[in-house]
């Protein structure tokens, strides 16, 4: 939430707020958020619908400093491990469902 809140204006499109009440409507590349109420509340609703579209991993992946040789080789590294451990993860799963599919012939995938 930190970090939404310090870079939200490097991250907001349009803003734009109702004078007549307290609704407030924050537009983020196509998100918008309309809540009755405090900002907190606002904010709070932004964060959730911005982490359940994946859009705050992507600018949390955004490098906003120099990326040095060294940094990219073990980022390189760190991604193929979760790469691999995913993989082995799926492989897992497939293998526990055929085992389940072949014991009971009833089940159906």
């Amino acid at each position: 939430m930190n970090y939404v809140t310090r870079n939200i204006g490097n991250l907001m499109k349009t803003s734009s707020i109702n004078v007549g009440g307290p609704t407030t409507q924050v537009q983020w590349r196509g998100r918008r958020v309309k809540v009755t109420g405090t900002l907190e509340q606002a904010l709070g609703l932004m964060q959730r619908k911005m982490t359940s579209s994946g859009m705050e991993r992507l600018i949390r992946r955004q490098a906003n400093h120099h990326v040095t040789d060294s940094e990219k080789r073990v980022l390189a590294r760190k991604n193929l491990e979760r790469k691999i451990r995913s993989q082995d993860l799926g492989r897992k799963l497939r293998s526990i469902l055929l085992q389940k599919a072949r014991r009971n012939p009833c089940y159906t995938s």
